[in-house]
């Protein structure tokens, strides 16, 4: 099933560079920093990620535990530059992959400078929001406490304040409400992290807003269109691998293989007559045409790989290691 694409828009900025891109010296007193996105799934930490630094660069969904990759985010401001990491909800693994994925949002806690710990702020402090303030406690990092939906808030919501509050002065940790969805509350937020940073020099050129590269953020944008289309009949048994990216002066041509487990999931996705691939392509397009700019053959492939989740030469061979 092949879909095409028609491209009217571009934002060239918001891919990796390859060093040759201008990098400025900072002024003085300008600070610069790792935040580190914590939180269990679905807290919308990618959301935050992607209202922070103005563009859509990463997916989001309602299915639990959708970000996968340690995804790095950018936002320069006149007085400082934050490289937002996105790690994947901290949850207990139920496979290999789950297992790489939690290892990595464990190791991102003592790689940055600022943690800043999502939680939901519709619903009380949970069991799963304790196992990652235990984990916090035994790091250096500073940490952030910020309360996300407040917008989903109920009139009530005082009993739920107090249960977060309770951890926050527990550990003297600065604590900030805010809704990614209506940006209600980001600018307290914005101000709080930068202040929570050293001085130092610019990272990556101020127009960058992520540092991923093309082919990865077209296969999350995929992804992203499985999972809103497919929810709960495949989600997290889904995987793509962008195959070829052919350019010519009037076309670009995207070959995209999605990988599953299972014979039931590869006809969930193809549909009767090709009607699932169909609706994944042309909902991707909508997205993807802001990063090609001119014409574009998409097309896509489904194939099944048993257990590629329990595999670690599959994971690797997929994109998904540890990272350190």
């Amino acid at each position: 099933m092949t879909v095409e694409l028609k491209v009217t828009s571009i934002d060239n900025n918001i891919f990796s560079f390859s060093g040759e891109a201008s990098i400025p010296q900072a002024p003085p007193e300008f600070k610069s920093g790792f935040v580190g996105i914590i939180g269990r799934p679905n807290v919308g930490k990618s959301t935050l990620m992607n209202q922070l630094v103005g563009q859509k660069i990463a997916i989001t969904s309602s299915v639990a535990q959708t970000t996968r990759n340690r995804l790095r985010g950018i936002l320069t401001t006149p007085e400082a530059q934050l490289i937002f990491v996105d790690t994947p909800g901290i949850h207990k693994p139920h496979h290999q992959l789950g297992e790489v994925l939690v290892r990595n949002a464990k190791n991102a806690i003592n790689a940055v400078d600022v943690v800043l710990f999502v939680v939901d702020g519709s619903v009380a402090c949970g069991a799963g929001d304790r196992f990652i303030v235990d984990l916090l406690t035994r790091t250096e990092t500073p940490v952030i406490l910020g309360l996300n939906k407040i917008d989903q808030q109920p009139s009530n919501s005082q009993l739920i304040d107090d249960s977060y509050r309770a951890v926050a002065e527990a550990q003297n940790w600065p604590i900030v409400k805010f809704s990614a969805q209506t940006s209600d509350g980001l600018p307290e937020l914005q101000e709080l992290l930068i202040e929570g940073l050293e001085t130092g020099p610019f990272y990556y050129p101020p127009d960058l807003v992520t540092d991923q590269p093309e082919r990865f953020i077209m296969g999350e944008l995929i992804r992203e269109q499985i999972l809103l289309l497919t929810r709960e009949e495949v989600p997290h048994s889904v995987a793509i691998a962008i195959d070829r990216v052919d350019e010519a002066p009037t076309i670009t041509r995207i070959l995209a293989t999605i990988h599953v487990e299972r014979d039931s999931q590869k006809g969930i996705l193809i549909g009767k007559g090709g009607s699932m691939l169909k609706a994944i392509g042309s909902e991707a397009r909508e997205q993807i045409q802001k990063l090609i700019a001119g014409k574009v053959y998409l097309e896509l492939f489904v194939k099944v790989q048993p257990k590629w989740r329990q595999s670690r030469m599959t994971l690797a061979e997929l994109g998904y290691r540890v990272e350190e």
